[in-house]
């Protein structure tokens, strides 16, 4: 991990929860010094105490390692507001239906942000039978390539998934209204609205 729990990051959620600090000692098995010694810098918490110490401040154990608490606004199972996050070690593609702690390769991964199709990526749209074929008009080497297609509506996502030397096209079924992004490893994502 990048990430080790921080004195401010306990001190910050154990007040958001109301807490004092022999409480929250009291809650995990320590003392209200060892506490305090994390608060002020002057100690880390052991390992075996991570889990319980995010379920008495109520974060899961990523929140309480990158200090960023994830608050998910997607009451409604609405798709369109999904993330895309893309590991830059190994480039594992990871979708979450909202916001989320996401980590691979030991990294906590931003999530990306789309925006509009550009010259470069031009993207044709036709109608095949019951489907529709879409092409970007891109280079496909090791170097320089479209990673992933995705369509995303309100209740649904149809994810391709696309490797250098294939051509960067792919069937689709565009039904509903939503997203088209396109993932390029050099210029990042891209979105087309349907």
């Amino acid at each position: 991990m990048e990430n080790f729990i921080t004195g401010a990051v306990i001190k910050r959620l154990r007040e958001e929860k109301g807490l004092t600090q022999s409480q929250l000692a009291e809650l995990i098995g320590v003392t209200g010094k060892a506490v305090s010694k994390w608060e002020t810098a002057k100690g880390l918490p052991d390992i075996s105490l991570i889990e319980p110490l995010s379920r008495a401040l109520g974060v899961s154990v990523m929140e309480l390692m990158s200090g960023e608490t994830v608050i998910n606004k997607n009451v409604s199972g609405n798709m369109l507001r999904s993330k895309f996050y893309i590991c830059p070690v190994c480039s594992n593609v990871i979708f979450s239906a909202g916001a989320a702690v996401v980590s691979c390769c030991g990294i906590t991964l931003p999530s990306e942000e789309a925006e509009e199709a550009d010259t470069e990526h031009s993207v044709r749209i036709e109608r095949v039978e019951d489907e529709y074929f879409i092409t970007v008009d891109h280079e496909m080497t090791k170097t320089h390539y479209i990673s992933f297609i995705a369509h995303v509506t309100c209740d649904k996502t149809d994810f391709r998934k696309l490797y250098p030397e294939m051509n960067a096209q792919v069937r689709m079924s565009l039904r509903g209204k939503g997203f088209l992004y396109i993932y390029c490893n050099r210029h990042g994502l891209m979105k087309i609205k349907l």
